[in-house]
């Protein structure tokens, strides 16, 4: 039973864009090749209608929802109506729908999850019972449980499809549910989407390249397009008197759906057979334009055209519902992605281990390779050694976690924004209240790992800002590595762009590999503008400053230095001992960071709160990068990669 009267026209669309795949070059300097997409498209849809578009690859199928969508690339010439109204980018997504051909839904959760932690208007029991009533509608309600990642591929386009019918769109728009599927359930997702536009008094539009002779009686209008044009629409009943009136009548037995399309479609076998066809389709659009005018407005529902005509139904119902809230919107998006993390399913596992205890297993593996450090010469390069590795294990584990966690979670965000649902400021600041804490836990542990390789637990303060650095230092490249993956879709270019660029900077300003001393002035200035430099100077303060390492430590277990200067670092060249290069950690600190060797305190590059403060200071610059970055609009050659 059809619950309200609305009706979707279009009238004498026409749509310029992109016809074929252009490079990220052309589009930047947009020499690309456009052409006219859809040509003079009218049609009408009525609520509880299900309403077909037929066409052969390439046909305008996509754009034509694209166009509806108000997702077009290009010019739009024409009027697309919802009761009489025009189709605004903010009508369609209160009102309307899109299941596009492919949808990324969160793994971890499960099916019920997934429909409940949707945005929508509803919350509390109100959607709990909604969820159940599509679940039954969709037949998912035996697999309420089941992740995402374990359903068919039947039940995961039918969760794509209740995904956008829990938020009770009047026009629905899909593109190749059907594709792919099998006989049976091509026959299953057709007839439960004619159940669901008759139930809910839902428009239902859906696009098909290769249409079943069984979904016939639950199509009751149908769309031919062929290169852009219209060859027919209107009701599927009366498709067969048109056609038959034309002198094109189907044959017995024939599936009338698949032998019009045939019809419809421009034969390329040969360059003759190619003219003729393109000829006769010619022939057909023209055809219909003169004759197809009472076939393209006959409604199949009775007394719904009468109300059309007089326009009675668009001043009774009301179009703009408003939004669903910010915070319960941000909420929902952040209870996802908490219970997707925790799942105890393969999933969740996964993430786990990624953001709690890859991290201190890498620590655990630093432990026993330095764990018999003596208390020789050589454990001041053994120390520094196991500093490097302490900041390229966090930066690189930080990478490493955002690289396989992250581009879910961004492509469902991309997918969601353009319903209209978030924004990128909201989806960052759910995503950093889940990955934060758990950053700092796994941070936590993998200190109190290697920490008494480093220094001493008799303060738990000095532990607490060993840790704190490190924490840092992955909140900074797990949001360098996210601001990246904004532009980049290739999880793989994304992860190499953002190790190089760590790398590179380790290897400067860290002062381990290099010496930041022997620097070209230009180098030595630009590490100042990275965190590395920062960090690496605060952990070996605390590392060379030990009381252990205030001394003249033996060559070996023969050979002692205790005849070197412990003061003043300048007379180690004069020392007699060739074996003892560095009188303690004071002196060891001067050779990698000291410009002039008679700058004992080196110009505050080893201030203790200065290095921890700008440590933080830049991963919080970082977040704050990101969030801005997120609002300003992305050229559009950027978010065409993302479209699908």
């Amino acid at each position: 039973m059809i619950s309200s009267d609305y009706v979707l026209e279009l009238c004498n669309v026409f749509y310029s864009g992109q016809v074929e795949p252009g490079s990220c070059v052309q589009r930047v300097i947009g020499n690309i090749k456009t052409g006219v997409i859809l040509k003079d498209v009218s049609m009408v849809v009525h609520s509880g209608e299900v309403l077909a578009v037929l066409g052969s690859k390439g046909s305008g199928k996509k754009a034509l929802l694209d166009v509806i969508s108000r997702r077009a690339q290009g010019p739009v010439r024409g009027q697309i109506l919802l009761n009489n109204h025009p189709m605004s980018m903010c009508l369609f997504q209160q009102r309307c729908a899109y299941v596009t051909h492919k949808c990324d839904l969160l793994p971890g959760l499960t099916v019920e999850q997934t429909l409940y932690y949707t945005p929508t208007k509803v919350s509390g029991y109100t959607k709990r019972s909604k969820v159940k009533q599509v679940m039954a509608d969709l037949a998912l309600s035996q697999v309420s449980n089941r992740c995402t990642e374990d359903l068919t591929h039947s039940e995961y386009r039918r969760l794509m499809i209740g995904v956008q019918l829990i938020k009770d769109p009047v026009v629905l728009l899909l593109d190749e549910p059907t594709w792919d599927l099998d006989p049976l359930n091509t026959y299953l997702v057709v007839s439960i989407l004619s159940n669901a536009a008759k139930k809910y008094g839902t428009a239902v539009v859906l696009t098909m390249e290769k249409p079943r002779s069984d979904v016939f009686p639950f199509l009751e209008r149908v769309l031919y397009l062929c290169l852009g044009d219209v060859v027919y629409t209107g009701g599927t009943r009366q498709m067969l008197e048109y056609f038959n009136a034309i002198g094109f009548p189907c044959p017995q037995l024939e599936n009338p759906l698949m032998y019009y399309l045939c019809l419809s479609t421009v034969d390329r076998r040969s360059r003759e057979r190619f003219m003729e066809s393109n000829h006769q389709i010619a022939a057909l659009v023209d055809k219909f334009k003169i004759e197809g005018g009472v076939f393209r407005k006959g409604s199949t529902i009775t007394g719904l055209s009468h109300n059309i005509e007089h326009g009675m139904h668009t001043n009774k119902i009301p179009l703009l519902i408003g939004k669903p809230g910010l915070f319960s919107t941000g909420w929902n998006i952040y209870m996802r992605l908490l219970i997707a993390t925790l799942s105890f399913k393969r999933a969740g596992f996964r993430q786990i281990f990624l953001r709690l205890f890859l991290l201190p297993v890498f620590f655990f593996m630093l432990w026993i390779f330095y764990r018999e450090m003596k208390d020789l010469q050589h454990t001041f390069i053994s120390r520094s050694g196991l500093i490097l590795n302490c900041l390229a294990g966090v930066y690189f584990v930080g990478i490493i976690n955002t690289i396989l966690m992250y581009p879910t979670y961004r492509t469902r965000y991309f997918q969601e924004s353009q319903e209209g649902l978030y924004g990128g400021t909201l989806f960052l600041l759910t995503y950093n209240l889940v990955s934060i804490p758990f950053s700092f836990l796994t941070t936590l542990a993998a200190s109190a790992i290697v920490y008494s390789l480093v220094g001493s637990f008799d303060s738990s303060m000095e532990y607490f800002y060993f840790s704190l650095v490190l924490w840092a230092c992955y909140i900074f490249t797990e949001q360098q590595t996210m601001a990246i993956l904004m532009i980049v879709k290739d999880n793989f270019t994304a992860a190499i762009a953002s190790i190089y660029i760590t790398a590179v900077c380790i290897t400067l300003s860290s002062g381990i590999l290099r010496s930041i001393k022997g620097l070209q002035d230009w180098l030595y200035y630009l590490t100042f503008a990275t965190q590395v430099r920062y960090a690496s100077a605060f952990l070996n303060r605390k590392v060379f400053t030990n009381p252990l390492l205030n001394q003249a430590l033996p060559f070996d277990l023969r050979q002692n230095c205790t005849n070197m200067n412990l003061v003043d670092a300048s007379l180690l060249s004069g020392v007699s001992n060739p074996y003892c290069r560095y009188a303690n950690g004071l002196a060891f600190l001067t050779e990698r960071y000291s410009r002039d060797p008679t700058d004992v305190i080196f110009s505050g590059i080893l201030e203790e709160d200065l290095n921890i403060g700008v440590t933080f200071a830049f991963a919080l610059g970082m977040i704050v990068f990101n969030m801005f970055m997120y609002l300003v609009p992305l050229p559009a050659f950027v978010k065409a990669k993302f479209r699908e």
